[in-house]
């Protein structure tokens, strides 16, 4: 039963709101329609850390104040039979992400592997979008990005790395794929900007202070992340004594494949001011890997061993106190299935975000939170 207590928005109606804003500041129609659709499939999975709450502060104000394009030029920089560079130009990072995912799967589906690499560009939303690509289209997708800097090495205080996810999407004869989306940190900022939202403080050993010691109060933490005085704690923990070292290991993996394949911007580089104190884009780099299962012995069989892992995690035997064990991607069904019919749960400060832009804009909106 669900307890949710904020306003819905139909899909239909936070659809077209989204693209229209998207539009009003420069976006070109169908890019700001896809734009539109990978913020909501954050919120039709739960992950509302990428969701529409996040369409002004991520995108709309970085447009206006200069440092990401509404209009994405995409140069192909080098290209072979299953593999290409893309430039984005600081432009919609969706909109790249979207030409290098499409262009990965025409080449698995002609060679049975392709990898596009991406340079200058931005944040390009919910990885899990670009992996879904590939298992709509029945194959293997495997997606990651770097990020501004977040993240502390272990037995470090400094933020180095970013969040730096690893997504993997494999298709499966159930009713959704296997969807393996998470940060290579503890949390990730978007979070930690949800609680700030929410007035929430941060669960304590998420983020490190300079001084070594644990931070709890979200806003300061936000300040924090960007002055260099906080850092996130890598997946596993701050130091050793719970594997924090792997958190940071694959961090670093994903720096390595979304900067040194297309020879971008790293760690300290990603920030967004420059040596003088100006804002300047992010230049992130992402890649995006497709294997296609019919290359080895077809999707079928892929799908059905794929369904049988799955079934038998499932089914095995449960902790004490817990009647159900999930996959990666369960969850997020689940979600879906809940919200389908009721639409996106909009908070008080993403509907004032809402209600600004669209008067800034005068689109022509009304929602059911007003006049509440």
């Amino acid at each position: 039963m669900s307890t949710e207590t904020r306003p819905y928005v139909s899909w239909e109606l936070m659809d077209a709101f989204l693209t229209d804003a998207f539009a009003g500041f420069g976006v070109p129609r169908e890019d700001a329609k896809l734009c539109a659709d990978v913020l909501l499939e954050s919120d039709r999975r739960g992950i509302e850390s990428h969701g529409c709450n996040r369409f002004k502060p991520i995108y709309i104000d970085r447009i206006k104040a200069g440092i990401l394009n509404p209009v994405t030029k995409i140069d192909i920089l080098k290209e072979g039979p299953t593999t290409a560079v893309l430039d984005g130009n600081d432009g919609m990072g969706m909109v790249v992400s979207h030409k290098a995912m499409e262009m990965a799967i025409a080449k698995a589906k002609q060679y049975g592997l392709g990898m596009v690499a991406v340079r200058n560009s931005s944040h390009y939303g919910i990885a899990g979008y670009w992996a879904s690509m590939a298992t709509n289209a029945g194959m293997i997708g495997i997606t990651g990005t770097n990020a501004r800097p977040s993240i502390a090495p272990t037995f470090g205080v400094e933020n180095m790395l970013g969040t730096n996810p690893l997504t993997v999407g494999f298709p499966t004869d159930e009713e959704f794929p296997f969807m393996l989306d998470c940060a290579t940190s503890i949390s990730q900022r978007g979070k930690i900007e949800y609680y700030a939202r929410s007035g929430k403080d941060t669960p304590a050993g998420m983020v490190i202070g300079r001084d070594g010691s644990a931070m709890t109060d979200s806003p300061a933490i936000l300040r924090g992340l960007t002055d260099g005085t906080a850092a996130l704690a890598p997946l596993g923990g701050i130091g050793e004594e719970l594997a924090g070292y792997k958190g940071y290991g694959y961090a670093t993996v994903i720096e390595v494949l979304s900067a040194a394949l297309q020879a971008g911007s790293f760690l300290k580089s990603l920030t967004n001011v420059d040596e003088k104190g100006n804002k300047k884009p992010y230049h992130l780099g992402h890649f995006f890997l497709v294997i296609d299962p019919e290359a080895f012995l077809g999707l079928d069989s892929f799908k059905k061993t794929c369904g049988d892992i799955l079934r038998a995690l499932r089914a095995s035997e449960k902790a004490p106190g817990h009647d159900r064990i999930y996959t990666a991607g369960e969850k997020e069904h689940l979600v879906w299935l809940e919200r389908r019919d009721k639409g996106v749960p909009v908070g008080d400060a993403v509907q004032k975000e809402i209600l600004a832009v669209r008067d800034e804009l005068k689109l022509p909106y009304t929602f059911p939170f007003e006049n509440k």
